[in-house]
C-alpha cells in the first residue's frame, strides 16, 4: 500500500522559507504560482520575454522574469512545461543557474525516466505531481479543499529533498487531501499507461467505434452521438464518486447485464496483449524514443492525424447538437486550434 502524507506530516515553513520559481504559466504553472503565493511562499515565474503567458502573470500581480533569471534567483525550480520542452529550456536557461543546495522539481517523471534531462549530482531532484488538471487544482484550493497528488525524490543531495518536497505540495493544498509516495518511474510509466490504454487512446477509440458501428447500420449520427458519447459522462460520474459498484447500482439491471455480458467480449485476451505490449514500449523507452524524434521532426504525422480526429463525424455532429444544450456551457475546438 502506498503511503500518504497530510497536512500534519508537512512542514510549511521549509518552503516558505525558499525561494520558489514556476517556470510555465499553462494549465498546472498557473495553479502552483497562485496557490503557493496565497500560502505564504515567495514565487516568482519564469516566462519567455514576449510570450503569451507573461501578461497574464502579471495581470494576477505576480513577478515574472525571463527562465534564466528566474532560475538564478530561486532556491527551487519547479518545471511545469510541456514535456518536449523542457529539455531545450533547461539546457539553456536553467542548467548554468544550478548551484548547490538547490532544489529542481517536475510535476511529471518524463524528462528523468528518460534520461533527456540530467540534473547535476549537487542538487535536489523531486517530485509534486497533481491528479487533476491545472484549473482544478486552483479551483479545488479555492474552494478550500485539495488536489490529490503523488511525490517522489530522483536525488536527494541535501538529505532534505523528501521533507522539501512534502512541503512545497503542502503549499499546493494537495496535502489537504493527501499526497501519495511514488517514483519518478512509476509516475511516469503508469501515466502513460493510463492516458494511451484507458483515459485517452482507449476511451476515444471505443467511444468512435461504437458510434460508427450504429451509423453504418443505418441509425442516426445525432442518435448514436448521445448513447456513445454525450451519456459517457453519466456514467463516468458515478464511478468517480462512487466506483463500479456505485455506478452499477445507479444504472438499471438491464444495463447492469450488458455491462457484464458484453464487456467480456469486447475487452478480449487479444487486447489484453496489447495493453501489455503497450505498457512494455513504455518501460522500455520506445515510446518516449519515438514521441521525442516526432517532435524532433516537427510532428508531420502527430499534426495530420490530429487534423484527422479534429474532422471526424462525431466531432460535427457532436458540435451541432452541443450548442443545443447551453447549459453543459460547450466548448468549440475548431480544426487548426
Amino acid at each position: 500500500m502506498a503511503k500518504i502524507y497530510y497536512d500534519s506530516d508537512a512542514d510549511p515553513s521549509i518552503i516558505r522559507n525558499k525561494k520558489v520559481s514556476i517556470i510555465g504559466f499553462g494549465s498546472q504553472g498557473h495553479a502552483h504560482a497562485l496557490n503557493l503565493r496565497d500560502n505564504g511562499v515567495t514565487v516568482r515565474v519564469g516566462l519567455r520575454p514576449g510570450g503569451k503567458s507573461w501578461n497574464k502573470a502579471l495581470d494576477e500581480g505576480l513577478q515574472v522574469d525571463s527562465v534564466a533569471v528566474a532560475s538564478e534567483w530561486a532556491d527551487v525550480i519547479m518545471i511545469l512545461l510541456p514535456d518536449t520542452e523542457q529539455p531545450k529550456v533547461y539546457q539553456q536557461s536553467i542548467a548554468p543557474y544550478l548551484a548547490p543546495g538547490k532544489t529542481l522539481m517536475f510535476a511529471h517523471g518524463f524528462n528523468i525516466r528518460y534520461g533527456t534531462i540530467q540534473p547535476p549530482d549537487f542538487v535536489d531532484v523531486s517530485m509534486v505531481a497533481p491528479k487533476a488538471p491545472g484549473h482544478r487544482v486552483r479551483e479545488v484550493f479555492m474552494e478550500g479543499g485539495g488536489t490529490p497528488s503523488l511525490l517522489a525524490v530522483h536525488q536527494d543531495y541535501s538529505g532534505k529533498a523528501h521533507a522539501t518536497a512534502l512541503s512545497y505540495a503542502y503549499a499546493l493544498g494537495a496535502t489537504r487531501a493527501g499526497v501519495l509516495e511514488t517514483t519518478f518511474a512509476e509516475e511516469t510509466e503508469t501515466d502513460l499507461f493510463g492516458e494511451q490504454a484507458v483515459l485517452c487512446g482507449g476511451v476515444t477509440s471505443l467511444v468512435k467505434a461504437g458510434f460508427e458501428t450504429l451509423v453504418e447500420a443505418g441509425y442516426q449520427p445525432e442518435i448514436a452521438y448521445f448513447e456513445c458519447m454525450h451519456e459517457l459522462k453519466l456514467i463516468v460520474d458515478l464511478m468517480y464518486r462512487g466506483g463500479m459498484n456505485y455506478m452499477r447500482y445507479s444504472i438499471s439491471d438491464t444495463a447492469e447485464d450488458g455491462d457484464y455480458t458484453a464487456g467480456p467480449r469486447l475487452i478480449t485476451e487479444e487486447t489484453r496483449h496489447t495493453m501489455a505490449e503497450l505498457l512494455k514500449d513504455i518501460q522500455s523507452g520506445a515510446y518516449a524514443q519515438n514521441w521525442i524524434e516526432e517532435n524532433e521532426k516537427g510532428r508531420p504525422w502527430f499534426n495530420e492525424r490530429r487534423k484527422q480526429e479534429q474532422n471526424h463525424l462525431i466531432e460535427q455532429v457532436g458540435a451541432r447538437l452541443r450548442r443545443m444544450m447551453p447549459f453543459i456551457q460547450p466548448v468549440e475546438i475548431k480544426p487548426g486550434d
